[in-house]
């Protein structure tokens, strides 16, 4: 049998979490995600216990322990505990009554068995005993270990109680699949065949699973069968995805962290950011790259202009769009852009220019500047100007 060993199962937190229901006769089931990665050897951000305890006995019980309880998600079955500053989702096993594609009707049900048939992936319902003995009511154990995400039972059902399991289905191989063995052809078939689902969920939705998506150490596989499934083109129309793996490649190579944002300009499309509800930031950064990849500025102009990080993004996009090998010298050159400080300033040029005139001149001087390579020095701007 499979056992867990991961250190947060024995903190003193999890154990009176644990407790709080065991020794009120609940169940205490550890789920989803924080055993599948677990079981992977990755990093769990969030624990997640299911129970036969109903939410408002869940919300008695850690009253009476002195755990603090929040109505996070109440109304279908979720209470959020904080034990010792750390939360737990505790969920009472659920099954579905009724589904449309964005939410789902629930009902209370009384087994980890029931509850594992609503889920998506089968490595998404795999469950863990307090002691760490992990049950697996859906052969969920061997799809992990062979990083193959399937659907639960029949894939079009499972998508047709939500569609954003489309979505999910991509970013799941994205991150946990055996990027040499492809995606199930099951769930590709199912996902290429109700794609015209996407167009149902919300912006938000949408976002949120394309930047996890793109913020996976190799999308690419998974983004390439977007593509040839028609998936790509429903959430961002127009989009290209033939240059993702040249600038991954770069990322690799110059050991640059993933950046959606990043990844998101090169794949292009129309109008991502409203399709995907970017925020404002999010907005500005993706249109500063996309006017700066067709630009002509050099690594240290591009430094001075917008920042180190950002101008190794624009020359990481340039040279991945046109599939030119990295400048030479572009790091050290654009590093010392980013830290160069223009010499002039409009009281050097005072009061022989005023207004306009000052302006037009500060503005020709930095251009001469930044064209020198940031090797002219004040006096020689100032000779420049006639100060």
């Amino acid at each position: 049998m499979a056992q867990l060993r991961a250190e947060w199962i024995r903190t003193d937190e999890t154990r009176a979490v644990v407790a709080m229901l065991q020794q009120a006769g609940h169940q205490a089931l550890f789920v989803g995600g924080c055993v599948r990665n677990a079981l992977l050897g990755a990093e769990v951000a969030d624990i997640d216990i299911a129970t036969d305890a109903l939410p408002n006995r869940v919300v008695q019980l850690a009253g009476d322990a002195g755990l603090k309880a929040v109505a996070t998600g109440i109304d279908h079955g979720t209470v959020t505990v904080v034990a010792q500053h750390v939360p737990y989702e505790i969920t009472t096993f659920r099954r579905d009554v009724e589904t449309d594609g964005r939410r789902a009707v629930v009902a209370y049900a009384t087994s980890h068995e029931e509850d594992a048939h609503r889920r998506d992936f089968t490595m998404n319902a795999l469950y863990a005993r307090p002691d760490g003995a992990v049950i697996d009511p859906l052969g969920g154990l061997p799809d992990l270990r062979a990083r193959r995400v399937r659907f639960i039972d029949d894939p079009e059902q499972r998508i047709r109680e939500d569609y954003l399991r489309i979505l999910r289905f991509f970013r799941f191989h994205a991150w946990y699949g055996n990027p040499g063995a492809g995606l199930d052809a099951d769930g590709l078939a199912a996902c290429a065949a109700l794609a015209d689902g996407i167009d149902t969920l919300s912006a938000e939705r949408l976002g949120s699973e394309v930047k996890k998506l793109l913020a996976a150490p190799q999308p690419c596989p998974a983004v390439a069968a977007m593509a040839q499934a028609g998936v790509l083109a429903r959430v961002l129309p127009g989009a290209d995805a033939r240059a993702l793996p040249l600038l991954v490649h770069f990322e690799e190579q110059t050991r640059t962290p993933p950046s959606a944002l990043r990844r998101l300009a090169v794949l292009g499309g129309e109008d991502a950011a409203g399709r995907l509800r970017l925020s404002r930031a999010e907005a500005r950064g993706l249109a500063q790259l996309r006017i700066e990849i067709s630009g002509l500025k050099r690594p240290g102009a591009l430094g001075y202009a917008l920042g180190e990080d950002v101008a190794r993004d624009v020359l990481l996009l340039r040279s991945a769009l046109t599939e030119a090998p990295l400048p030479e010298d572009w790091q050290a050159e654009s590093a010392f852009g980013a830290n160069a400080t223009f010499p002039v300033r409009a009281a050097d040029l005072m009061p022989h220019l005023s207004g306009p005139a000052l302006g037009a001149a500060l503005q020709q001087l930095e251009l001469a500047w930044i064209d020198s390579g940031f090797t002219l020095g004040k006096a020689e701007l100032l000779r420049k100007a006639g100060g």
